[in-house]
């Protein structure tokens, strides 16, 4: 498939110079080079958005018989770059020693670029589906919430993206583990619960720190306890199918299993423990706006994750347990979202797996969750029925060499893995839709 590597690569490229980063976003002329390519190779192309400038692509082949509609979900935005700290033009596109850098090569562009030559190459060489339909979705926005892209489409067209099943990103890169490679499939992700945290104290001049009330000392027992204690377990299917896939699970204790995988990998376990709690980053802090009052209160903003399922009341009880309940703080929640995730068992999952077992003998295909949010979490919310999984397959560069490049600088992509992903989303759509 070494043509089906080199046109993936150079779409890459050409996405990669496409300027997308959000805000502003502006990703029509990228989405209007996909439809260009798309179009010319027979499929449906709609491009819909709330404005202009920034419009979602579906692109839609059509089965000869009713059957599963297959989404091919990315999207085209990408997050801020500074060019001065990286050691090469984050938008060249440029292919140094077989790797092709720029904004985008790993979120998520490569899948988007693998994608969309995996379904033109299949519609070029006169494949259509069987029964059901293959659909290629790309949206905008997704980097800073999805109101314009994936929130909005599913939401004002549903049924141009109604759907069975939704490749989209989250996991895939190999996770080397005990000598063998093990690919993970995103079923599920985490919700978001962010909240403020305010102490109280009284003003006073800062010449005389012990008249007043100093409300920010009041955070420092707060943020000693985020730095010390660990919510309890609130252990769901995905990560209790990851533990039971990885042969650790042996007593049934999730607390032993984690235990278990901190002596063997602790790399990894700092990747698996996420998916077993809600987890609680302090990133921001205020106080005082002058440096010679002391501050009557002071406010923390806390990124609060909640496993799957999960909302409001397993959040709020598991910051008492950390932070404890004496009535010497505040919390007020700002953003509340409950995490969602697909079914484990599905013909989508027996299709990578298949495909797995073809191109990697001997590696292992597991479950995994998402500690941050993606647009798979949309289309669930919008389609109760569909099955969303993450799966974009490296194995050129493992989990923990590509996973700081996301939103990092010098943010490359080995080529190999583009064609690699490409050749999956060909095998998997053949399986699926006949």
């Amino acid at each position: 498939m070494a043509d089906l590597e080199q046109d993936a690569a150079e779409l890459l490229q050409r996405l990669v110079r496409f300027r997308t980063v959000n805000p502003p976003g502006d990703e029509r002329a990228c989405q209007e080079h996909l439809a260009g390519i798309l179009g010319d190779a027979g499929f449906e192309v709609e491009l819909l958005g709330r404005t202009e400038e920034r419009p979602n692509l579906v692109a839609r082949l059509r089965g000869a018989a009713d059957g599963p509609r297959l989404v091919l979900l990315s999207h085209v935005d990408t997050v801020l770059a500074e060019p001065d700290d990286w050691r090469l033009d984050p938008w060249s596109g440029d292919v140094v020693a077989g790797e092709l850098w720029g904004r985008g090569s790993q979120d998520m562009k490569s899948q988007t670029a693998a994608e969309v030559m995996a379904a033109v190459s299949l519609a070029r060489e006169g494949w259509r589906p069987a029964r059901g339909e293959l659909i290629v979705v790309a949206t905008a926005d997704e980097e800073t919430g999805g109101t314009e892209g994936a929130v909005w489409l599913c939401s004002e067209h549903p049924d141009r993206v109604r759907c069975d099943y939704v490749i989209n990103e989250g996991a895939g890169t190999v996770i080397p583990f005990d000598g063998a490679a093990v690919y993970g499939v995103c079923v599920a992700e985490k919700g978001v619960f962010r909240f403020t945290i305010t102490t109280r104290g009284a003003a006073g001049h800062a010449s005389m720190p012990g008249v007043g009330d100093n409300a920010l000392l009041k955070m420092a027992p707060l943020l000693q306890a985020m730095a010390e204690r660990r919510p309890g377990l609130d252990v769901t299917d995905a990560p209790r199918s990851l533990l039971h896939a990885l042969e650790l699970d042996g007593d049934g204790d999730p607390a032993a299993a984690l235990d278990a995988l901190r002596e063997r990998d602790p790399t990894l376990a700092g990747f698996v423990e996420p998916m077993l709690s809600v987890t609680l980053a302090p990133t921001v802090i205020s106080a005082s706006e002058k440096i010679n009052v002391l501050p009557s209160h002071a406010r923390l903003q806390v990124d609060c994750r909640v496993p799957p399922g999960h909302g409001e009341e397993t959040a709020l009880r598991r910051i008492r347990e950390v932070l404890g309940g004496d009535g010497s703080y505040e919390i007020e929640f700002h953003e509340k979202v409950v995490g969602n995730g697909s079914r484990l068992d599905s013909p989508l999952m027996d299709a990578i797996e298949h495909w797995v077992q073809r191109v990697d003998p001997g590696a292992r295909v597991v479950p995994t969750m998402l500690p941050a949010f993606t647009d798979s979490r949309t289309f669930r919310d919008a389609f109760p029925d569909v099955v969303a999984y993450g799966f974009f397959p490296q194995r050129q560069k493992n989990l923990y060499e590509a996973w700081p490049l996301m939103h990092g600088k010098d943010e490359r992509i080995d080529v190999r893995d583009v064609g690699f992903a490409a050749s999956c989303y060909r095998d998997v759509c053949k399986e699926l839709l006949g």
